[in-house]
């Protein structure tokens, strides 16, 4: 014995598997178990195609809604050049409008990894660069031969705080060193460090 739902959502009653299958097959459509558990187990007619389909239907429906976040990554060295510091924050800002999260990475070379405070400023002044159109999501950690943060959008609408925050970077770069930065590069003939 088995409770019998007829295409339209009306319960028919309860009716024996044989008459039943009978009845779905009269009306063109198959007889599908619901409800297993139940006592007595629920059937319901339907045609088993259309509603695959409209399954698969629904399934695409709501992943074409999600949006799929990526980690992007820039690498910078502890001696980049101010100007490529600058182009390379425009991109992580694009990056972040985008709704992307982005990985900065600062890789050191040889011996440059015991003045691991040269990165961390770099990494300071690119934070202070992008404001507040940033979350930083991972502090910066060293491993190995490479410091690493993790930087994700802001999260309140960062497509509007998107043209307040461009004037603040092309700010810093037209002001170059001021009393509160420190610019840091190699000198061509000597080979040194200066700040």
């Amino acid at each position: 014995m088995i409770r019998v739902i007829d295409d339209e959502g009306k319960m028919l009653g309860v009716f024996q598997v044989v008459d039943a299958v009978k009845m779905a097959y009269e009306k063109g459509l198959d007889l599908i178990e619901i409800a297993p558990d139940a006592n007595p187990p629920t059937c319901k007619m339907m045609d088993f195609g259309k509603y695959k389909y409209q399954l698969k239907k629904k399934a695409a429906e709501s992943k074409k809604k999600q949006t799929v976040i990526t980690v992007k990554e820039i690498q910078f060295r502890p001696n980049t050049d101010q100007h490529d510091v600058d182009f390379k924050v425009r991109h992580i800002q694009e990056f972040l409008q985008e709704g992307n999260k982005c990985r900065i990475i600062v890789t050191f070379r040889g011996r440059e990894v015991t003045h691991a405070d040269l990165g961390r400023a770099l990494l300071n002044k690119i934070i202070a660069t992008l404001g507040d159109t940033c979350v930083i999501e991972q502090a910066p950690l060293i491993e190995g031969k490479k410091m690493s943060m993790l930087v994700a959008p802001a999260a309140s609408k960062p497509a509007a705080k998107a043209p307040k925050s461009a004037p603040k970077s092309m700010g810093l770069a037209q002001q170059g060193a001021g009393p509160g930065t420190v610019a840091v590069g190699t000198s061509a003939s000597t080979g040194d460090i200066k700040k």
